[in-house]
């Protein structure tokens, strides 16, 4: 079966196609960061708009790289949410309306298991059962992973998610958009010792988050210690250090906790090398296997839809003629296919 993938929930627009026997076949990502970059930030109209613009020329593209007509479509996936409502839409309009066209089904897509599945396209994909961090600019979630579907929410952020909690210390230090991989490149000059930030909830029991304290640490740090190059490097250090030593923490407890020895970590953080390095030693410690998706599929992607919605589609998974987008949309309340 040969599945179109479509990704429109915030400010990249990716389209895929995968073919279950033969794998990912083709994948375009278009990136929306030069248009966002003058205001700091998302703007949600201006994102869906470049959506409308986008998605179709990006479809023809994939399907002429791989050789597809609409007769070898089997299946049309979309992420309906979580996400920015009016980029939703357009995926999820087109979507189903792709679907309608070439008489095939449609499956609405959970973004966040879009990215907990995205290293399975991988060459050596883990096997269930597995603990998954999913680390973004929008969540920062623990999850239990008995196989498609059958997901338990072990502890998540109780406010901001490690990668806005990034973006946000990135603008108080005056970097540029998007400020989580601003803030890791200049973390990299820092001094280590200078300053040490709290690592948070990590001296009670549980495996939830909270980061938001990190960046008033931050506000604190600059107004006393002064506002030079050098101070915002070994702010920017200590930060993701914070950031870094308390996701590696929960991992750990999780594994524990669970006496799992397989560990997915996934999302647009998950590209952080920092993070990579002490996960791995955590995992080397834990007799754990650790799992990513490939650096292009960290970051919101097209591959990963399709690939969910291939795996729901064989199944039996279906949406009626009627659509709607869900901003918010809970990972633990999805159903097996």
């Amino acid at each position: 079966m040969r599945v179109v993938g479509i990704e429109t929930s915030c400010d990249e627009t990716g389209v895929a196609i995968y073919d279950s026997a033969r794998g990912l076949l083709a994948h375009a990502l278009h990136s929306q960061i030069a248009l966002h970059a003058e205001y700091g930030g998302v703007v949600p109209e201006l994102a869906s708009r470049d959506h409308v613009r986008k998605v179709l020329p990006l479809l023809r593209q994939v399907m002429a790289q791989s050789g597809t007509r609409p007769d070898d479509v089997g299946g049309v996936a979309y992420t309906a949410g979580p996400g920015l409502v009016g980029a939703l839409l357009v995926g999820v309009a087109v979507g189903r309306s792709l679907a309608w066209a070439w008489g095939v089904p449609a499956v609405a897509i959970h973004h966040m298991e879009g990215h907990l599945l995205a290293p399975m396209l991988e060459d050596n994909p883990p096997e269930f059962p597995f603990v998954a961090l999913l680390v973004s600019g929008g969540h920062t979630q623990l999850v239990r992973v008995d196989g498609v579907g059958r997901y338990a929410i072990l502890g998540e952020s109780l406010d901001d998610a490690a990668g806005e909690a990034f973006d946000k210390t990135a603008k108080l230090l005056g970097l540029g958009y998007p400020g989580g991989p601003a803030l890791a490149h200049l973390a990299q000059r820092g001094d280590s010792k200078r300053f040490h930030f709290p690592r948070p909830m990590t001296n009670r029991p549980g495996l939830d988050f909270s980061f938001s304290g990190l960046k008033t640490f931050a506000v604190n740090s600059l107004q006393t210690q002064g506002d030079d190059d050098q101070t915002r490097a070994d702010i920017a250090r200590a930060f993701q250090d914070a950031v870094v030593d308390t996701l590696a923490i929960k991992c750990r407890r999780a594994l524990q906790q669970t006496g799992l020895v397989r560990l997915v970590v996934s999302g647009g953080v998950s590209a952080n090398t920092a993070l990579r390095e002490h996960l791995g030693r955590i995992a080397d410690e834990e007799g754990a296997q650790i799992f990513y998706p490939r650096l292009e599929f960290c970051t919101d992607n097209g591959a990963m839809i399709a690939y969910a919605g291939c795996r729901r589609i064989q199944a039996g998974q279906t949406e009626p003629l009627a659509f709607s987008a869900t901003p918010r949309w809970p990972l633990d309340v999805l159903t097996p296919p």
